[in-house]
């Protein structure tokens, strides 16, 4: 069974960057769907950006051109580099492994607190 555990959060100002890295305790190289999902206050969880074993991405249209996903199949990791940061960004993110490009699938990391100042 993989476990995925997620690092990288914090609290950031606006307009800067921060880097969440969702490590597996098993191989990935498996799972063709990664992703990143978060969950503001109040709000559902929605997908923020996920990626095949391929490499074919997909992005939420909030976080397109500032966000972007990766995977490094040797390290068993998969990566969200977060760029140009907005107070709406604030959430807890969460890795997601075994869905599809535009849904989850039930691997879930613990989540991580994202906060941006504004």
């Amino acid at each position: 069974q993989v476990q995925l555990v997620e690092s990288g959060g914090g609290l950031v100002q606006a307009g800067g960057s921060l880097r969440l890295s969702c490590a597996a305790s098993g191989r990935i190289f498996s799972i063709i769907y990664m992703g990143w999902y978060r969950q503001a206050p109040g709000k559902q969880r929605e997908l923020v950006a996920a990626i095949t074993s391929g490499g074919s991405t997909n992005y939420a249209d909030s976080v397109k051109g500032r966000f972007t996903i990766s995977r490094d199949n040797g390290k068993n990791t998969v990566y969200l580099q977060m760029n140009s940061l907005k107070p709406e960004d604030t959430a807890v993110y969460y890795c997601n492994g075994g869905g599809g490009l535009s849904r989850p699938g039930s691997l879930w990391g613990q989540g991580t607190q994202v906060t941006v100042s504004s």
